[in-house]
């Protein structure tokens, strides 16, 4: 069985995202667009935009500055569809066959039901609205008497879009500003190429992305691997085993794991990453918190729920990716009235070389706050053990 050291799986995973790759020297475009995609297969959408939406921050890290309407675009050219891939995500059209299974699922809420029982033909009617009107919001159909309640309280219009997003029957083509989901048919957003393309077993279409996410993430474990496009542990354990007999994956021993690891056999063991960058709180390299921690070291848990004073690093907390390593990380968020790239706390981690941690930190935040147009730069508040070091190298 081959055997990686922890700092070999570090790199190949690093690699397998695209941080083996220096960033474009020139404009960014949607070629660079295709090529990440097809690098990290999934970009997870949050609507949070205490910094700027987090959809957009996977480009950041990898690409550097761009247009920030590059995603709209690709959607736009039938390049990109939204879908629940990992969770709510953009992902390429070449994947709609392999979540078709998912489409085609029963859909587990109550309340799907309860509105069929009391509006029979509803999902219909509004299929037929699109069809008429073209493309809307769910409050183009709000019907909701009474004050709306808490997260998920959804009035039939918003219940019935859902649901016929989740049947891939309708898709996202856009968010509004406010990042309320635009609905349309399915067959207005994705080629018709793909969706003529023969849908596979579900079975195929498990092993495939159980594949996609080993090339994705480069190496991790079954946990690891299943988690990437929200798989099922009990189906993909005997799926994996096929996938190992047939030469589709090989089984790895990681240095500190304490469960195998898969290694896509196309995977790059690059000898050195040279990376810096800013990861998302949802970036692939991190999302999987376990699998984070034990390849880097590096225990991360967003604190977006957690109530402020029982927070430990913030609100909207970033890691710092520097060579192969996660060096720090940093609470920041834009003051757009201000023009200002705040950040509220930054920390290192043990042993890290401090001033050059801080001197590659500023660098990037002042990258940032330029793509950002945040004219009136980059402000460090005094909180954290890296700040007066940050602080040094800003000035």
């Amino acid at each position: 069985m081959t055997q990686l050291s922890n700092a070999q799986a570090r790199r190949v995973a690093l690699g397998a995202q695209g941080f083996n790759n220096p960033r474009p020297s020139g404009r960014v475009d949607r070629r660079h667009l295709r090529k990440l995609v097809e690098q990290i297969g999934v970009i997870q959408i949050d609507s949070v935009n205490v910094l700027v939406r987090s959809q957009e921050l996977p480009l950041f890290a990898r690409l550097g500055p761009h247009p920030r309407s590059l995603i709209w675009e690709a959607s736009a050219a039938g390049e990109l569809f939204e879908y629940w891939v990992h969770v709510a995500s953009h992902a390429p059209v070449a994947l709609h066959p392999l979540m078709r299974w998912r489409m085609d699922g029963h859909h587990a809420w109550k309340t799907v039901d309860q509105l069929e029982e009391r509006r029979p033909g509803y999902l219909d009617e509004v299929l037929d609205r699109i069809r008429v009107d073209g493309p809307l919001m769910a409050a183009d159909l709000d019907q909701r008497v009474g004050k709306k309640g808490p997260w998920w309280d959804w009035d039939d219009g918003k219940l019935a879009l859902e649901v016929l997003f989740h049947q891939g029957r309708v898709t996202g083509v856009r968010r509004q500003n406010d990042f309320a989901r635009v609905y349309d048919l399915t067959e207005n957003v994705i080629p018709a190429e793909i969706l003529a393309l023969p849908t596979p077993s579900p079975d195929e279409a498990h092993k495939e992305l159980l594949v996609l996410a080993a090339r994705h993430h480069g190496v991790g474990t079954l946990a690891d691997l299943t988690d990437y496009y929200r798989l099922k542990m009990s189906r993909s354990r005997p799926l994996m085993n096929e996938l190992v007999e047939d030469g589709r994956m090989l089984q790895v021993e990681v240095e500190g794991w304490s469960t195998s690891g898969y290694l896509h056999p196309a995977a790059k063991q690059p000898r050195q990453i040279s990376a810096r960058a800013l990861l998302s709180p949802f970036d692939p390299v991190v999302w999987c918190r376990d699998r984070a921690e034990r390849l880097f070291g590096f225990h991360y848990r967003i604190e977006i729920y957690v109530p402020e004073p029982k927070r430990q690093y913030g609100y909207y907390v970033l890691p710092f990716l520097l060579g192969d390593e996660l060096v720090g990380r940093i609470d920041l968020k834009a003051d757009r009235k201000a023009g200002q790239l705040l950040v509220q706390g930054s920390y290192g981690e043990p042993g890290i070389n401090e001033r050059h941690v801080a001197a590659e930190l500023a660098a990037e935040l002042r990258v940032m706050a330029d793509w950002l147009e945040l004219d009136g730069g980059v402000v460090v508040k005094p909180k954290g053990d890296l700040s007066k070091s940050l602080a040094a190298s800003m000035a």
